[in-house]
């Protein structure tokens, strides 16, 4: 029997968590009162060990939301570890997207569970802070134009949040992006023209 510090514990029990929540946004996107046990069968797990993670339906989506909206954020930071940041911006761009169509995948199935319990939904705070982050390591590149906010980047993607999850979103998501990367770019002290070389400063 393992030790309860055991790393090997702890790590079985993060991917048994992990793998509850990877199951449940596909199921509750599909629909929202997929019942609990039908989530734990498909995970691999038994009901007591759901249950420790998730003791109800309410925990479990919160949860779920919390944890997209930390990925998006942690990913900024992991993506300027291996792109130019103009690079890591558009690349996180997508990775948002992705969670904007989960989020709205998931909208029943939170405002369910809201209506059910005394929690608030999560905040976008870390989202914002991440784009932040991303800008302004592309306006210290000089390949953005200088003076974009976090807020300006959160109302320019906007219609992000206006795509459906059940249509052909991504072309359509991918052309918006473009278009606001494009408009990032525009007046970017650094730009680099089809030569190669940055333009005049």
């Amino acid at each position: 029997m393992r030790h309860r510090s055991d790393p090997h514990l702890r790590s079985d029990a993060q991917r048994n968590r992990e793998r509850i929540l990877e199951v449940a946004l596909t199921e509750l996107s599909r629909a929202a009162d997929t019942p609990l046990s039908t989530i734990a069968k498909k995970a691999g797990v038994g009901q007591g060990t759901f249950y420790r993670n998730f003791p109800n339906r309410e925990t479990l989506v919160l949860e779920l939301y919390r944890h997209g909206v930390q990925q998006i954020a942690d990913s900024a930071s992991e993506l300027l570890e291996t792109m130019e940041p103009d690079q890591a911006l558009r690349a996180w761009m997508d990775h948002l997207a992705r969670f904007a169509m989960a989020k709205a995948g998931l909208a029943e199935a939170i405002r369910l569970a809201l209506s059910t319990s005394s929690g608030k939904k999560p905040g976008h705070t870390s989202v914002t802070d991440a784009a932040g982050l991303l800008l302004h390591a592309c306006e210290e590149a000089g390949t953005i134009r200088p003076g974009i906010t976090a807020d300006d980047f959160m109302l320019a993607i906007a219609g992000l949040w206006q795509l459906t999850p059940h249509d052909d979103w991504q072309p359509q998501a991918t052309r918006l992006l473009d278009i606001v990367m494009d408009g990032l770019r525009t007046g970017a002290p650094g730009r680099r023209g089809p030569s190669g070389r940055s333009g005049p400063r």
